[in-house]
């Protein structure tokens, strides 16, 4: 019998689990549980991490499972390496379910470094208050820069725990996408924001801010996606099902 193992956590993740139970296909879908979720999927769920490459093939191996969509976030490179090497040691059939990244127009003023830690040096090119649209987890490699810049920090949940800045150097904004052009610009211009960093997500959730950096002419420092090795790729929910439907 056919078993599906998700790896979500995405918008796209919650569209592909809907239709895998129109489908009538088993599967579970699984996420790692960072944000609270609002969207309840339609198949059974499991939260939190497996422990590695040795967890996860472990557990493939426990639930018999056929294939493993891995839908999760861009930035989720470990989860994603995790499945690439427990699926290539047990011949299970893999696709990445990636959206598109985004493209610079002319108008834009991009800045692309490799991760966290270049676009905190990035910094140093630019005014004084950034909007650090990244979520929480890596905003420790903004502490050196606390003496320099104030930050407008914008997160999907509450924090549970202090961050890692001075609470003096930032403003902290609760606010879940998708977000519209209009409320972009007023942010930006409320704040006052002279640069923003930004990971390369795509999608159009938060493509907003994008625009509104253009429309403003705002820089934008952009944090590449992570190289991963080379798999199975596609970009929507609805392609994710025509490979599926061609395996089984």
């Amino acid at each position: 019998m056919t078993k599906v193992l998700l790896l979500g956590g995405t918008f796209d993740a919650h569209v592909l689990s809907t239709l895998l139970h129109a489908a009538g296909v088993q599967a579970i879908y699984s996420y790692a549980g960072v944000t609270q979720t609002r969207r309840t999927p339609a198949l059974p769920t499991r939260v939190g991490g497996f422990g590695g490459v040795a967890g996860l093939t472990q557990y493939l191996q426990q639930q018999r499972i056929s294939y493993v969509i891995d839908a999760t976030h861009p930035f989720a490179a470990q989860m994603s390496r995790n499945a690439i090497s427990a699926c290539s040691a047990l011949g299970i059939p893999l696709l990445s379910m990636e959206r598109p990244a985004w493209q610079a127009t002319p108008a834009d003023q991009w800045t692309h470094v490799p991760d966290m830690e270049a676009a905190a040096q990035a910094l140093a090119a630019h005014g004084p208050r950034v909007f650090l649209a990244i979520g929480r987890k890596q905003l420790a490699a903004f502490a050196d820069q606390a003496a320099w810049h104030h930050f407008v920090l914008r997160v999907v949940d509450p924090p549970d725990a202090a961050l890692p800045l001075p609470a003096a150097s930032y403003e902290l904004l609760i606010a879940r996408g998708p977000f519209q052009l209009d409320n972009e610009l007023a942010l930006l211009q409320r704040h006052g924001v002279d640069c923003i960093v930004s990971k390369n997500a795509g999608g159009a959730d938060t493509y907003a801010k994008i625009e509104a950096a253009r429309a403003l002419g705002i820089p934008v420092i952009m944090v590449d996606r992570p190289h991963l090795p080379a798999r199975r790729q596609c970009e929507t929910p609805q392609q994710a099902m025509e490979w599926l439907g061609s395996q089984r």
